[in-house]
């Protein structure tokens, strides 16, 4: 028996010892399997991030150049696999600004920068998955950016304690997520009737400038503070005209507690039958105000043509000219009529406060509506000596309007100037030039040349802008061919979506929308990191009036131009998509938009290009020779979608910027599953084997 039980005896040790074994492998080589490379996309933005905040040592591992996040454990930042999920990094004491690369977080949902001292406005590009958003007592300024309402997964925003001013952006209403927000101790201004539609259980906006009548629908948030504001007496609209007030309604809009605090009514079974009463009642009240409203107008005819009756007959002698000036007298009236419902329908700029200056004009002193000027007005004298007298060594272009140059302060900062030529305007007076350069420089985006100054003087205008010194899309795409690099096709879709960005500021961010009509690949320029901005937004005020006239100067500017303008002179933000339509041909084919140097049948671009949009095999053909292949054949049929979108010849048929952002947005996001190579970070390509540079991911 013993030598029957020997065997067994003998080998049960060995079969614990083999699992040890096989667990010891699995256990050392675990982090071979679970070590991965941070995405590229999200390295890139927050070396941008860490750049911007200026390098602190606080944050310890974080780089400007190369590392990994997520395997070197970099301070506060959090991943789940390859992902930048979490970035706290509060109370550091960190100064610097947010950058602009933070809308590559495509996975980032936690963002806690608070308790710092970071200045500057929010970028206009936000991670678009954030579901919790702190940026609590630093030292932000400026508007809050209509980007934070794309952010559809927010439940919770901190924007306390900063220095933010204007109106809440109306987009607002769409974050129908939002569960927190707190925009206590700022500068914030206008109604809060943004937030009537949002399932808020927590607001405080205590210590701003809030006007107007506090919604209704706010009742209903549990925790809600609200003073240290402006709001008009009642906690709800005003009644309809001639209509007494709902029963029980407040006349005080801190009644509700000491501290500021509203807790919502108590419901109870009747509510619906209330509510039926009060519809009747508005109803009631809109019908009795028509129908004074009605009486008045009727009487005032009346009135007018009795005057000008009596006027007409008062003496034959001058009859005619008593008609007459009766006639002008209407037609002021009627004016001042017209004047006072465009002045109620007239929504002030959101981050001004217009004030009343009285301006110097040719008739005498005059009163008008006028908004400050945030641009720093320079005198012709300082302009000269930073251009060295505007010399032809500091020429970097000519635009439709004037010559640009570079300008060397003596506070070592290089601006661009661009010295107008006034023989190209279309204004008359100082103070209509000075009113647009008002316009302009409250343009803020991040690809959006700046507005920093200006001088008008002397009869002289001129605009002074940030410096962007790596040339404009055109060169680079045009005559780069001599140092041997071209623009990578990754390049070319991040130049396309930050263009297409600043055109959908314009057109439907900004209040009223501002047409570019001179969009073109040369006023597009690049910075050191590729990114565009786009200039001359705004000049249009400045150009003569293109329905009677076209300058000879914007002859090259023919080939972007949408149909709709040649054949009638009528220019609109759906022309503006037609140019940029034409851009994007540009970006794919490498092609200039009008080449007389090549046969009739390919000399315009959009009409050769057109009818191949849709074809694999000519699409393959179109691209642009200098990229050797080197692109993704999806992403090349999704872009030729987006233009063939933008280049219809009927504009209702072309999409908004905001769609065209969109399409783009969904190109780049399929792109973030697949893992980039690092070595496309530059954005440029090289045509030498060895030095080829292609993210083949998207």
């Amino acid at each position: 028996m013993g030598v029957q039980k020997n065997p067994i005896a003998f080998s049960y040790p060995l079969v614990p010892s083999s699992i040890t074994h096989l667990l010891f492998i699995a256990i050392f080589s675990l982090p071979l399997f679970v070590q991965c490379n941070t995405d590229a996309s999200d390295v890139q933005a927050l070396q941008v991030l860490y750049s911007s905040l200026n390098s602190p040592s606080q944050l310890t591992n974080w780089k400007s150049n190369g590392g990994d996040p997520c395997a070197e454990s970099w301070k506060g930042v959090s991943c789940e696999g390859s992902a930048v999920v979490s970035i706290q990094i509060s109370g550091l004491g960190l100064g610097g600004t947010m950058g602009y690369l933070l809308s590559q977080l495509m996975s980032l949902k936690t963002f806690d920068l608070s308790d710092n001292n970071i200045h500057d406005s929010i970028p206009y590009q936000l991670p678009p998955n954030l579901t919790s958003l702190n940026l609590a007592r630093n030292n932000f300024t400026g508007n809050l950016p209509y980007s934070i309402s794309t952010m559809k997964s927010l439940s919770y925003l901190d924007l306390s304690f900063n220095n933010f001013s204007g109106n809440l952006p109306s987009s607002f209403s769409s974050l129908s997520n939002l569960s927190t927000l707190y925009v206590q101790n700022n500068q914030l201004t206008g109604p809060l009737d943004v937030l009537s539609s949002i399932p808020l259980t927590t607001l405080n906006v205590a210590n701003n400038h809030f006007t107007g009548w506090i919604p209704r629908e706010l009742n209903s948030v549990p925790n809600f503070i609200y003073d240290g504001n402006s709001f008009d007496n009642g906690p709800a609209p005003p009644p309809p005209p001639y209509t007494p007030p709902p029963p029980g309604t407040s006349r005080n809009n801190r009644s509700h507690s000491g501290s500021g605090t509203r807790k919502p009514p108590a419901s109870n079974g009747e509510s619906s039958g209330s509510d039926k009463g009060m519809a009747v009642g508005t109803l009631v009240g809109i019908i009795v105000g028509a129908i004074f409203l009605f009486f008045i107008a009727l009487l005032a005819v009346v009135f007018i043509r009795k005057q000008k009756r009596k006027a007409a007959g008062a003496t034959t002698s001058r009859g005619s000219r008593s008609a007459g000036a009766t006639d002008i007298n209407t037609e002021i009236q009627e004016q001042r009529v017209k004047s006072i419902a465009a002045v109620a329908d007239l929504q002030r700029p959101p981050a001004e406060n217009a004030v009343i200056e009285k301006l110097q004009g040719h008739s005498g002193s005059i009163k008008r509506m006028k908004s400050p000027i945030t641009a720093t007005s320079h005198t012709v004298a300082s302009l000269q000596t930073a251009t060295n007298s505007f010399s032809q060594e500091f020429l970097i272009g000519e635009g439709s309007i004037g010559r640009v140059y570079r300008g060397e302060f003596s506070n070592g900062k290089t601006m661009a100037i661009k010295k107008i030529d006034n023989a190209a305007l279309s204004l008359q007076e100082e103070d209509n030039f000075v009113e647009a350069v008002s316009n302009m420089s409250r343009l803020r985006h991040p690809n959006i040349v700046s507005l920093a100054g200006y001088c008008a003087e002397h009869g002289q205008r001129l605009l002074v802008y940030e410096y962007i010194g790596n040339g404009s899309l055109h060169d680079i795409l045009h005559f780069a061919d001599d140092d041997g690099k071209t623009l990578s096709w990754n390049a070319r879709v991040r130049v396309a979506l930050g263009t297409a960005r600043a055109l959908e500021y314009l057109h439907e961010v900004c209040l009223p929308s501002v047409v570019h009509r001179n969009f073109k690949s040369a006023n597009i320029l690049l910075d050191e990191e590729l990114n565009p901005h786009l200039s001359d937004c705004g000049l249009a005020a400045l150009t003569p009036n293109t329905e009677r006239q076209v300058s000879t100067q914007m002859v090259g500017s023919f080939g972007y131009s949408a149909p709709e303008f040649a054949l009638s002179g009528v220019y609109t933000v759906k022309s503006d998509v037609y140019s940029f339509g034409v851009v994007m041909l540009e970006l794919l084919t490498g092609r200039k938009p009008l080449d007389s140097s090549r046969v009739r049948s390919e000399q315009s671009l959009v009409r050769w290009a057109t009818p191949q949009l849709h074809d694999i095999d000519a699409l393959a053909k179109m691209v642009d020779p200098s990229l050797n292949g080197m692109y993704p054949a999806k992403s090349l049929s999704r872009f030729a979608d987006i233009i063939a979108l933008c280049v219809q010849p009927e504009p209702e048929f072309r999409p908004p910027m905001s769609e065209v952002v969109q399409a783009l947005v969904r190109l780049v996001q399929r792109a973030s599953v697949v893992k980039r190579r690092s070595s496309d970070d530059s954005g440029f390509g090289y045509k030498t084997p060895d030095h080829e540079a292609i993210d083949m991911s998207f």
